[in-house]
C-alpha cells in the first residue's frame, strides 16, 4: 500500500478562558495509518479529536485533509466518522437499522442501503446479527456494530475516542486484536485517543504523546518505549527507572555518566550529543536489569551494583523486585517466573546483585 500524507494539523491552538488546551500543535497523519493520540487526562488529546471532527473550532492554525482546509466544513460534511466510548447505538433499532441510519439520513436509495449494510456487516464479520437488537449483543459485538455504522458512509478517517475503556481487561485485549485486524483489512486511517500506554503500544503504527496541550514526541511504539526523548515520555510509557547523574565524557556515541551516589556507568549507542558536566538521567526499563544472588559472567562494560530487596510483587508471569542500592536509591527489576513448579523467590531483606549492559539504558537531558 502506498503511504501518502492524508491529514495535516498546522500550529493548531485552542483556549478555554485562561486554560490552554492546545498550544500550537502540528503533526501529519498518513493514509492507511493507525495513529494514536496518547497522554494523561487534560493533555488535549480529546480536544484535538473534536477539532478534527468539527465539533469545535480552533483559535488558531489550520486542519488540512488531502492538502485542503476543512475548518469551514460542518461535522456532517467532513469525510470522517467518530466512535465514542458508549457506541451510541439506538436500542429500539435492529443492528441493520442502526447501520442504515446515516444512509437514510443522506437520502440513499433503499436497494443501495441494503447492499452497503450487508457489506459493512461482512467487514466486521457479523453478517448474522442484522436482525438482532443491541441489547442482545456482547460488548465486543456492540463495538464492531458501531464501527460498521461508521464505515457504511465510506469515510476517509475513523476517529475513536477511548472506545474500549468500558470493557473488562480480557475483552479489551480481544478487541485490540479485532481492531488491528479490522483496520488492516479495510485500510481506513484510524485516529485513536487513549490514556492507556499498553493499548497505544499494542495498536498503533505511530503514537503522538501529549502533555499540557503540546505534542512532546511522535514515533513508532518501539522507539517511544526504547528511546524516549524526555523524562516525561520515559516515565509515562510503561515502567521506568530514572537514575540521576552528570555526563563525565562522551566519545562518539559512547557516554560515561557519573550517577549520583553510585559512580560511573558506561552508556553506549547514545543518539544525542552531551556536553561534559551536563545534568542528565539514565532511563532504564525494569526488564533490562539482571537480578541474582550473585551475578556471574559479567561483561566489562556492564554496570554492576549490590543492594537489598526492599519489596516484591508477584504478578504471575513475572515478579517485580524493588531493590535498595547502597545510596538509598530504589531500583525496580523484573524476574521472569519461567521455571516449572514454584518459583524460588528472593525475600524482603535478601542481599542481591543487579546489573545491566551498556546498551540497556537511554540518556535524556534535564
Amino acid at each position: 500500500m502506498e503511504i501518502t500524507e492524508l491529514l495535516e494539523i498546522v500550529t493548531v491552538s485552542r483556549h478555554f478562558d485562561d486554560f490552554v488546551a492546545l498550544d500550537k500543535v502540528s503533526l501529519h497523519i498518513e493514509a492507511g495509518e493507525f495513529f494514536t493520540l496518547l497522554g494523561p487526562s487534560g493533555c488535549g488529546k480529546t480536544t484535538l479529536l473534536r477539532l478534527i471532527a468539527g465539533f469545535d473550532q480552533p483559535d488558531g492554525g489550520d486542519i488540512l485533509l488531502d492538502g485542503k482546509t476543512i475548518l469551514a466544513a460542518p461535522p456532517e460534511r467532513r469525510p470522517l466518522h467518530t466512535i465514542f466510548q458508549n457506541y451510541a447505538l439506538f436500542p429500539h433499532m435492529t443492528v441493520a437499522e442502526n447501520i442504515a441510519f446515516p444512509l437514510r439520513m443522506a437520502g440513499i436509495a433503499k436497494k443501495e442501503i441494503q447492499a452497503r449494510v450487508a457489506e459493512a456487516l461482512d467487514d466486521v464479520r457479523l453478517p448474522d446479527k442484522a436482525r438482532q437488537y443491541p441489547d442482545a449483543l456482547s460488548g465486543g459485538q456492540k463495538q464492531r456494530i458501531a464501527i460498521a455504522r461508521a464505515l457504511v458512509n465510506r469515510p476517509r478517517l475513523l476517529l475513536l475516542d477511548e472506545p474500549l475503556s468500558a470493557l473488562d481487561a480480557k475483552l479489551r485485549e480481544q478487541m485490540q486484536i479485532e481492531l488491528i485486524n479490522l483496520q488492516k483489512d479495510i485500510g481506513i486511517t484510524f485516529i485513536y485517543v487513549t490514556h492507556d500506554q499498553g493499548e497505544a503500544l499494542a495498536l498503533s503504527h505511530r503514537i503522538a504523546v501529549m502533555d499540557c496541550g503540546k505534542i512532546v514526541q511522535v514515533d513508532v511504539p518501539e522507539r517511544l518505549y526504547g528511546v524516549p526523548n524526555s523524562r516525561f515520555v520515559a516515565d509515562f510509557i510503561g515502567k521506568c527507572n530514572l537514575l540521576e547523574g552528570r555526563v563525565r565524557e562522551q566519545q562518539g556515541d559512547s557516554v560515561i555518566v557519573e550517577l549520583d551516589g553510585l559512580g560511573p556507568v558506561h552508556v553506549c549507542r547514545s543518539e544525542t550529543k552531551f556536553a561534559a558536566g551536563s545534568r542528565c538521567a539514565l532511563t532504564l526499563r525494569p526488564e533490562k536489569i539482571r537480578i541474582a544472588a550473585a551475578i556471574v559472567n559479567s561483561a566489562d562494560d556492564e554496570s554492576h551494583f549490590t543492594g537489598h530487596v526492599h519489596d516484591l510483587l508477584y504478578l504471575g508471569d513475572v515478579t517485580v523486585y524493588i531493590v535498595t542500592l547502597a545510596n538509598g536509591l530504589l531500583l525496580e527489576a523484573l524476574l521472569a517466573n519461567s521455571a516449572s513448579g514454584r518459583t524460588n523467590f528472593f525475600e524482603v531483606g535478601d542481599q542481591v546483585e543487579v546489573a545491566w549492559s551498556c546498551d540497556a539504558g537511554h540518556l535524556v537531558l534535564d
